[in-house]
């Protein structure tokens, strides 16, 4: 189902479900963060869902937590992003021990070409995009990963989608691009 034509990345609340036709496979990417065959498979078959919460704070800092649930019996993982570029540590039971810091950063600032494209103008506040950094702590998790996303609103198929796009580094350098699309479920 396509995003409401009202929505902006000003205010992406909502509920989501990943919509696995249109989305990029994620499995190597999972794979080379040391995720494990079985639970690889198990969230290949599952369908995953996301309960968006984006707000800004009394101290005007703009945060977005979202609840991810798997069907099938898989934990899902809870992401509490602040847009402050501070990085912060967390545990995730999937990926292990990470690093990661959250922003909005004007599209001439990316490196990437891939992060950049095919953004509608609601993906723009102030002429900046959600932009996500997570690196393994590998210190901790024995990992050695990087990823960078972009999150926003893009035409997909004639209809307006909430998407990501990841560029993830390998622990040997491999480069993955991939696209993941939701299908808009409803207001929280």
């Amino acid at each position: 189902m396509a995003a409401p034509a009202e929505m902006t990345s000003r205010n992406i609340s909502g509920k989501y479900m990943m919509n696995k036709t249109l989305s990029d496979s994620s499995d190597e990417i999972l794979r080379l963060q040391g995720v494990g065959w079985t639970t690889r498979t198990a969230i290949y078959y599952a369908s995953i869902y996301l309960s968006v919460n984006h707000y800004t704070d009394d101290g005007g800092i703009e945060h977005i937590d979202i609840d991810q649930t798997l069907t099938g019996g898989i934990g899902g993982t809870t992401e509490n992003r602040a847009l402050d570029w501070l990085e912060r540590s967390h545990e995730d039971h999937i990926f292990g021990a990470v690093l990661g810091k959250n922003r909005r950063a004007p599209l001439a600032e990316l490196e990437r070409e891939w992060l950049k494209k095919d953004w509608l103008d609601e993906s723009l506040v102030d002429g900046a995009i959600i932009y996500t950094q997570a690196n393994s702590d590998t210190p901790k998790s024995g990992k050695t990963w990087a990823s960078q996303q972009t999150w926003g609103l893009e035409e997909v198929n004639g209809e307006k989608r909430y998407a990501r796009h990841v560029y993830f580094v390998g622990p040997g350098g491999e480069v993955i691009e991939i696209r993941l699309v939701y299908d808009y479920q409803g207001p929280l």
